[in-house]
């Protein structure tokens, strides 16, 4: 086990909705990781006064999704260098419909580099508590 004492990160950015014409629609993005679930990152999207919407990514998709498109079907990233600010592109399909959000990409990268300060590449393994993950699939409550 690692022995860094901090389990979890957070951070909130502002992103943008990518609408009809380009048109962007600004709104906040918190994200969440914790050691615990060492191969997920959470994103919620605030939208107006709802609930949050909240997606479940891989760490390595929003890894690999900085330096070139990747994900396939519900999910894409990939690096978005129009104008002069460098940005994440996420593309999200739902039954309830398609999305495209450009996240500033120096927030995101600097929060990807917290989370593998708390758990390096590779090591993922290390930090799942087998025994918890076969309890909940067999002993639902």
């Amino acid at each position: 086990m690692n022995s860094n004492s901090r389990t979890a990160v957070s951070a909130e950015f502002g992103l943008g909705l990518v609408g009809p014409e380009h048109a962007i629609v600004p709104l906040m993005a918190g994200l969440h990781y914790a050691s615990a679930d060492p191969y997920a990152i959470r994103m919620a999207f605030f939208v107006g006064n709802d609930e949050p919407v909240e997606w479940i990514f891989a760490r390595d998709l929003l890894t690999v999704g900085i330096v070139r498109r990747v994900g396939d079907g519900d999910v894409q990233v990939w690096p978005n260098s129009q104008d002069s600010e460098r940005a994440l592109n996420l593309s999200l399909s739902s039954p309830f419909g398609d999305a495209l959000f450009e996240a500033p990409l120096t927030p995101m990268a600097d929060f990807l580099h917290r989370t593998y300060e708390i758990v390096p590449a590779g090591r993922e393994p290390e930090f799942v508590d087998l025994e918890a993950e076969l309890e909940n699939l067999l002993w639902p409550s």
